[in-house]
Formats: C-alpha cells, structure tokens, sequence
C-alpha cells in the first residue's frame, strides 16, 4: 500500500540532525540538509543544568530524528524543535 501523499510520513521524510553542539546559552542542530537551529538552553532546564561534559554525552535516534541523554533523562524530537523554534518566531 503506497501511503505517500495521505498524510503518513516516515522518518525519511522528517527532519534529521547531523549533528549537534552547545555554545554557553544555546543548543545549536545542523540538520541533514545544512540548516543550523539555535534552541535556548533555557526551554530544557535539563540540559541547562547538566554540565558540559554531560551535554556532549547525547545518543541520535531514529536516524536523526531523536536526541536523548540517558545521563540527563532528557529527549528530544527533531522535528518538535523546529516547531517550538518556529513558534517563537511566529510570536516575537
């Protein structure tokens, strides 16, 4: 059954991290297709409070379209990112 175009995505078709770094007040993603997301580390008071070693201490899943920290019990979509982001700057 070919579920393209009813509103079924498949992570294939979701936004996916290639990586990931924190600077002192941000989150920042570089997504698969070369866009850059700041996130403010004040949205997850865990990743805020965790130190820098335990930030860098992340697993991807779902190829990119998940971030999890075991040591912080933190997890995070990729595509809930985006969304918050684009919220924000829907209402600034």
């Amino acid at each position: 059954m070919n579920l393209k175009g009813r509103g079924m995505n498949t992570w294939h078709d979701l936004p996916r991290a290639q990586r990931i770094w924190f600077d002192e007040d941000n989150l920042w993603v570089e997504l698969a297709d070369g866009r850059q997301v700041g996130v403010p580390l004040a949205y997850f008071p865990r990743l805020l409070k965790g130190s820098p070693e335990q930030r860098v201490r992340y697993e991807m899943s779902g190829g990119g379209t998940g971030l999890h920290w075991e040591e912080l019990d933190e997890d995070l979509s990729v595509p809930g990112l985006l969304a918050g982001v684009a919220r924000q700057e829907a209402t600034a």
